[in-house]
């Protein structure tokens, strides 16, 4: 069942007097468990999906559904809680906080959120999302002490802490060298199966194409290729 519903999307944005269409009539459907790359080259629409997926920009027409609730009809205190229950943000700046270390920083959607866990609770859930990204071991460094690889991996397991269903990630290995990116992007496959996180992820880097089992080919505004890998199937 879809978890994500585009229909007939467009995004329209006022530069001065003159109207710039940055989306025309985008359909997507995303299943729950999808890791989902959103392609094409810069000014394509990716991040503008993305930031509509995200709650953090409005459609300028259609009708975007979220967890089989029209977002449209949602008010502002309920949009509010899904972005802190259902969704969860990776960006390409890592977007961690300097003055807190790694473990505060990935325990800060929780405190934000109002989670239910105690104190106790918080503390082994935070650890427990460390190790699986590989940084039991830097809980008490602050982001200036880690390699930029080694930081989002921090972004990942602060997206991640108060278990959404669907992560977004715009451009996520864009500031990393491209065997760190890889790496990043095997860790993000690795908790799509694990856990069935749905991964949508924006990218105009060709080379991972093939870790993404629904791409979708964007290419100014229109969807131009669509595929969605056969379960089993390699590239």
């Amino acid at each position: 069942m879809a978890i994500v519903q585009l229909s007939n999307i467009k995004k329209t944005y006022l530069m001065g007097k003159v109207t710039v269409p940055a989306l025309s009539g985008v359909s997507i459907n995303i299943e729950g468990g999808d890791f989902v790359a959103i392609a094409g080259p810069s000014g394509s629409g990716k991040t503008t999906i993305l930031n509509i997926i995200g709650l953090i920009d409005t459609p300028s027409e259609g009708k975007l559904t979220i967890d089989r609730k029209d977002v449209h009809a949602l008010r502002r205190h309920e949009i509010t809680h899904m972005r802190q229950k259902t969704l969860g943000f990776i960006f390409q700046s890592f977007n961690l906080l300097s003055g807190l270390n790694v473990f505060e920083n990935v325990e800060l959607p929780l405190l934000i959120g109002r989670s239910p866990l105690s104190r106790k609770s918080r503390k082994e859930w935070v650890g427990q999302l460390l190790a699986e990204v590989g940084l039991a071991d830097r809980m008490t460094h602050k982001p200036r002490e880690l390699s930029g690889g080694q930081q989002q991996r921090v972004a990942i397991a602060r997206a991640l802490a108060a278990r959404p269903r669907i992560v977004i990630a715009d451009e996520p290995t864009a500031n990393l060298d491209s065997e760190t990116g890889k790496t990043i992007l095997e860790l993000m496959k690795k908790i799509n199966q694990e856990h069935g996180t749905t991964f949508i992820f924006s990218t105009h880097d060709p080379t991972i194409h093939s870790m993404a089992d629904h791409i979708v080919f964007l290419k100014d505004g229109v969807i131009e290729n669509e595929r969605r890998k056969q379960p089993g199937a390699s590239e």
